[in-house]
């Protein structure tokens, strides 16, 4: 068991958790909290993703799975080291804020949302995720980052949105969403998580395969074996 991945998921989510209650929660970063999560988010993933791929989100953890780039006895421990991390990101919150007012929401568009946009989080993963270890996770951080900036910006604009399991929890701890609609983030992001596996599944399948390329080595290999195949034939 390599407890350093779940170490890193855990501590992951808890920095995720804890920068999203103190930019959200007043005093916070008012209209520049999704600019600044997305920032931690980035950051995080960098420094995860050679280590654990960096998934921060019970969500991307499924569809990971149900792409056959995790093993089933990693799913749970994977799910509590993030789960234990939202918890004790809001826990820290709570230490120097007090908690929010619960945000109004409309199910059908809440669940709506939740499904579109842990969809399009989940896909992404999916393209980008970083199979092995000692490999830099810049390019992922980058993109993940911008996606869920431009997520929070669409859904914050009529609702408080979270895009992830757990992010929903911490907002669900921090007093900013009633424990009575968890299940509405839950119900939306587990189904997002199997259908863009599904999704990614048919359109890789579906896409064309590139030659190989030809490396400068290769090539020069290749030019100096039809120069000898010349001499000789002379």
């Amino acid at each position: 068991m390599h407890l350093s991945k779940y170490a890193a998921e855990l501590l992951g989510t808890l920095v995720l958790i804890a920068v999203i209650g103190l930019a959200i929660i007043e005093p916070g970063a008012g209209p520049w909290a999704p600019l600044l999560i997305a920032a931690v988010l980035t950051v995080i993933i960098v420094a995860g993703a050679p280590i654990s791929g960096a998934h921060y989100n019970p969500a991307v953890t499924l569809a990971v799975f149900l792409r056959g780039r995790l093993h089933a006895a990693e799913v749970a421990p994977y799910v509590l080291a993030q789960t234990a991390g939202a918890a004790a990101g809001a826990g820290l919150v709570l230490c120097v804020k007090s908690g929010g007012p619960p945000v109004e929401l409309s199910i059908p568009r809440a669940l709506l949302a939740e499904f579109l946009f842990s969809f399009g989080l989940c896909y992404l993963a999916l393209s980008l995720i970083i199979p092995t270890r000692g490999t830099s996770g810049g390019w992922l951080g980058a993109a993940i980052g911008v996606a869920a900036m431009v997520a929070a910006y669409c859904v914050n604009a009529f609702y408080l949105g979270a895009i992830s399991p757990v992010v929903a929890l911490g907002l669900t701890i921090l007093g900013l969403s009633a424990w009575s609609n968890l299940w509405i983030f839950l119900a939306g992001h587990l189904t997002a998580a199997p259908a863009a596996a599904v999704a990614f599944r048919v359109i890789s399948a579906a896409a064309p395969t590139a030659p190989p390329a030809v490396t400068e080595s290769a090539a020069e290999d290749r030019h100096e074996q039809e120069a000898i195949s010349r001499e000789a034939a002379v």
